[in-house]
């Protein structure tokens, strides 16, 4: 059986007296790929910001295997909180994944950036400012920024909210090869994509509903989403369409 790297355990979050989310109990396991998935302010954000200490709980645990886990968590943030007026080049936000690798010297650091930068195919843009980049290449950027540092855990926010269609499908190609060595968790409202991708699915929205593998229906997502689905099949890829609301 794999590991458990995250158990959390009746988390509830919120601003101010509001709570967000209610009643949360999620295990991320060794090299699972989750999906969570839920409508806009249904608390998926507020959920990984929780998991990466951002926010403090109202009540409620939740457990890292190890500090190692706790102090490496890969992540990556959704496109509008970038600055891309920020004066800083590509090399230098990948290095700034290294951050608390103390014990690494600067030749260490940037042997690993350069070869970070080569894979994800970004050595021609390695000196240009963020603010120069097209999307698919900031994405490979903040991609490499965040596993730098080997994590075992990526969480990635809504990354095909600023993906380059050029690049969607060897983003996807590359998620899957870190998957062999780290979990992964894609929060993303794009069903089709997810489903397409992950290993298990968790539905937020004020609560959470866990769903081991990804053949879940209209009516599972009905229920827990909250809102009417249709169920519509594409060759090997599911697509999910809203229905007209009542």
């Amino acid at each position: 059986m794999s590991k458990v790297l995250v158990e959390i355990n009746n988390l509830y979050v919120g601003y101010n007296s509001a709570a967000v989310l209610k009643s949360i109990n999620l295990q991320i396991f060794d090299r699972d790929f989750l999906g969570i998935i839920g409508p806009n302010g249904g608390g998926k954000t507020t959920l990984i910001k929780t998991i990466l200490g951002l926010i403090t709980p109202f009540s409620g645990n939740i457990f890292f295997e190890n500090d190692l886990i706790k102090s490496r968590i890969g992540y990556m943030p959704q496109t509008h909180q970038i600055d891309r007026k920020f004066p800083i080049t590509v090399s230098e936000v990948v290095e700034s994944g290294l951050i608390s690798e103390k014990k690494l010297s600067r030749s260490e650091r940037k042997a690993k950036v350069r070869e970070m930068i080569r894979r994800m195919d970004i050595e021609n843009v390695a000196g240009k400012a963020i603010g120069e980049l097209s999307g698919g290449q900031l994405q490979r950027t903040l991609l490499a920024r965040a596993i730098i540092n080997d994590p075992e855990l990526l969480i990635l926010d809504e990354p095909n909210s600023y993906v380059d269609k050029r690049f969607e499908s060897r983003f996807y190609e590359l998620l899957k090869e870190i998957n062999q060595k780290t979990a992964v968790v894609l929060v993303s409202h794009d069903i089709g994509t997810v489903l397409s991708t992950v290993k298990n699915i968790a539905c937020v929205n004020e609560t959470l509903h866990y769903h081991a593998g990804t053949d879940i229906d209209g009516e599972w997502l009905e229920e827990h989403w909250a809102c009417p689905f249709d169920v519509i099949t594409h060759g090997d890829l599911p697509h999910r369409v809203l229905k007209k609301h009542q």
